[in-house]
């Protein structure tokens, strides 16, 4: 095994490690070490991510499903609208974007450099949200949840279309939803987005198996991987402070928002 296949098996363990504390950040980790690392062909990254990041969220969802932190209503309600509203985005609204969105002299915004640019932003708004946001709860677990059912359905549906603009798990949007906006305490909302991934990004993967040749003894070894990560990352979230997670969490958003910000408008 050479230096490269090392250090993408170590990229698989960090990948678990964060998804396991934070819910989220999956996708955005995923995707770089397949392509940028170990040189996998961009398309079928995508579909090695959401196999990747679908199992291990499920695992880590199983865990926290033991440990009673899993809010099921919540998760069915935001889950079912955000699934029809991310097929249809795909569908029908990303297609019908022209390829040239914005022309200023020279500098042309094409429509992949809009799309990850409002990807940016997106990360920017939430990361904000979760660094400044106040959350009385975010330290109790066992906070009495308010359903809002219509609130938290037209969250779904505008993560749903945001996730189907930009093509990501959703986790970085999905968590300050659930905290902001459905009031989860901040450990329940990790655990209950990593529920809604884990069946979200399995289901986009069923749809790849068909479409292209998987190595699936590649896949699976990655993802073994991938597990230990995430039931290290699980251990270790019982020791870290719901509100120190979040800022954690929304710290870890901005960064990487600020880098893809640089990296679409100075390569």
């Amino acid at each position: 095994m050479d230096i490269i296949s090392i250090l993408g098996y170590i990229g698989a363990l960090a990948i678990g490690v964060v998804l396991g504390l934070i819910g989220g950040g999956g996708s955005i980790l995923t995707v770089p070490i397949f392509v940028y690392l170990l040189g996998i062909n961009p398309v079928v990254a995508t579909a090695y991510s959401l196999f990747v990041v679908g199992v291990s969220s499920l695992a880590g969802a199983l865990q926290n499903i033991r440990k009673k932190l899993v809010d099921f209503k919540t998760a069915i309600v935001f889950a079912i609208p955000a699934f029809i509203a991310v097929y249809l985005t795909r569908r029908f609204l990303v297609p019908a974007l022209p390829g040239e969105l914005i022309k200023l002299g020279s500098f042309i915004v094409t429509r992949d450099i809009g799309i990850m640019v409002f990807f940016a932003l997106i990360m920017l708004l939430a990361s904000y949200s979760m660094i400044k946001g106040k959350c009385k709860n975010c330290d109790d677990e066992d906070a009495v949840v308010k359903y809002n059912y219509p609130l938290i359905i037209l969250e779904g549906l505008v993560v749903g279309v945001i996730t189907g603009i930009v093509g990501a798990g959703g986790g970085f949007l999905i968590i300050p939803a659930l905290v902001m906006l459905a009031r989860l305490p901040m450990k329940k909302a990790v655990a209950t987005s990593l529920l809604i991934i884990a069946i979200k990004s399995l289901i986009g993967f069923i749809g790849d198996v068909e479409t292209m040749e998987i190595d699936w003894i590649f896949l699976l070894s990655f993802t073994a991987f991938s597990l230990i990560g995430i039931i290290i990352g699980v251990w270790l979230n019982k020791f870290i402070e719901g509100s120190k997670l979040k800022k954690s969490f929304g710290w870890f958003v901005l960064v990487m928002g600020i880098y893809i910000l640089f990296k679409e408008f100075y390569s």
